[in-house]
């Protein structure tokens, strides 16, 4: 996998940020959804068994997806290009994972919407794939990202008659090649 190679090339700072990113984002969505318990954020309904697990893994991709906009030269962030899709599309991401781990009553919009009951029937059942469109989008960001760093081209090997012809030629002199 030519695009995950990458990884393998960033330097210290980068794994920081992707570090402090993914810590941050655990802590906001985990602490603001309840799903880590805590003494100021509570839910009406208990965390789904697979609450935590989407958690983790939003965290792991927008801590990676973050530190894609670090230089590796050092000088602050990478300059954005004119296809910012994948800012949008990890934007999005996120978005869909906050939500699809959330409590389903406690979401005022759904509940404006769809009504208490409305929530638990119709809105909680659609969560897992909240969840799922959620962390394909910052996938598909991240491999965007890193895909960008990344030169996969492979070309097969010269034929055997094409590479004793190119070694010849490039043996000669320019007066033998003028003669021929």
């Amino acid at each position: 996998m030519c695009v995950l190679s990458v990884l393998l090339t960033w330097p210290a700072r980068r794994w920081l940020v992707a570090v402090l990113a993914g810590a941050g984002t655990f802590a906001m969505l985990g602490l603001a959804t309840a799903v880590v318990a805590n003494p100021v954020f509570g839910r009406s309904i208990a965390p789904t068994p697979w609450a935590m697990e989407v958690l983790v893994a939003t965290s792991i991709l927008t801590g990676l997806l973050t530190a894609t906009y670090v230089r590796r030269d050092g000088g602050g962030l990478a300059p954005q290009g004119a296809d910012d899709r994948p800012a949008r599309g990890g934007l999005i991401g996120g978005a869909l994972a906050y939500v699809a781990i959330g409590c389903p009553v406690c979401n005022k919009l759904v509940l404006l919407a769809l009504g208490a009951s409305g929530a638990v029937r119709v809105f909680a059942p659609i969560q897992p794939y909240l969840a799922m469109a959620g962390m394909l989008l910052l996938g598909w960001a991240l491999y965007v990202r890193l895909g960008g760093e990344a030169s996969c081209a492979w070309a097969p090997p010269p034929a055997p008659e094409e590479s004793a012809t190119a070694v010849e030629a490039t043996q000669r002199t320019p007066d033998q090649s003028s003669v021929n």
